[in-house]
């Protein structure tokens, strides 16, 4: 049987391409902030996501209708994880902010594992954490760190959350309902916000581009997945935070300092360490 251009693929390749989709999409999302401030950028990103993964996945009610309070939840989590994340990129730099949020899964893989070696891990995110912490001269926003701090406690709850969605909702039906729900969750706050800026012909469409980005990402991800053991595939979604550094120079002119991109370094290998050496926090 011949094989498909993706399968052709290999899926290394995959999960770096799905790097790159996600944090090119989140520079662009940051490009456009003046036009509607972080919440109504997120708001546009999420329910354009969840209209772009409707109509390819098309989901039905059935399969969820018994597991709704779970979905919910995963949605709500989801909202508050982008909304976060977002509010943290308009304050710091987009590398620094992605670096912090993957303390979320790196802290909750070491929490599922009893090894010794795990406290390596967390003693080198905990002291790229410290070199991001706004010292003298360091010029870092605190509440965007806070914010990003959020972002990773909001991601180690969507991991545990999208597991257990998956292992009692089929597909992707759980991931289109969650989107669905909280893009419905952001509405008042999008809206209420951003109000006719919404409309903006420049934002709509960075915003369509955003969510195309959003949903080739997680299909590249499902891809890579269906052929690479889940720590593999945790190593190699560490180096995001390099790559959204790189994304933040290239298309926002984002420079970083030494002491900011050895926190950076830091934080990638601890989170590389974890899922290789550790206890994946999606098992």
């Amino acid at each position: 049987m011949e094989q498909s251009l993706t399968d052709r693929i290999p899926a290394p390749t995959l999960v770096i391409l799905a790097g790159l989709t996600v944090q090119l999409g989140s520079a662009l999302a940051k490009s456009v902030f003046v036009l509607a401030g972080p919440l109504g950028t997120v708001f546009l990103r999420v329910a354009l996501s969840a209209v772009l993964l409707t109509l390819i996945w098309r989901p039905r009610w059935q399969p969820i209708r018994s597991h709704w309070p779970l979905v919910l939840a995963y949605g709500a989590v989801l909202a508050v994880m982008n909304t976060c994340f977002y509010l943290a990129i308009d304050r710091i730099p987009l590398g620094i902010a992605v670096a912090i949020e993957f303390t979320g899964p790196l802290g909750l893989a070491v929490l599922k594992s009893r090894r010794w070696l795990d406290l390596v891990w967390v003693t080198l995110a905990a002291v790229g954490v410290l070199l991001l912490a706004p010292l003298q001269g360091s010029g870092l926003d605190p509440l965007g760190l806070m914010f990003a701090a959020l972002a990773a406690l909001a991601w180690a709850g969507y991991i545990v959350l999208a597991a257990a969605a998956g292992q009692v909702i089929p597909g992707l039906e759980g991931l289109v309902w969650a989107m669905i729900f909280g893009g419905l969750l952001l509405m008042p706050v999008g809206i209420g916000v951003a109000g006719a800026s919404l409309f903006n012909g420049q934002l709509l469409l960075m915003s369509v581009a955003v969510a195309t980005l959003s949903s080739v990402t997680y299909a590249l991800e499902l891809m890579a997945l269906r052929r690479l053991p889940v720590n593999v595939f945790g190593v190699l979604l560490s180096v995001e935070p390099m790559l959204a550094a790189t994304s933040g120079f290239f298309v926002l002119g984002e420079t970083l300092t030494l002491r900011s991109l050895m926190a950076i370094v830091l934080i990638s290998i601890a989170a590389a360490g974890a899922a290789r050496y550790g206890v994946s926090a999606v098992e």
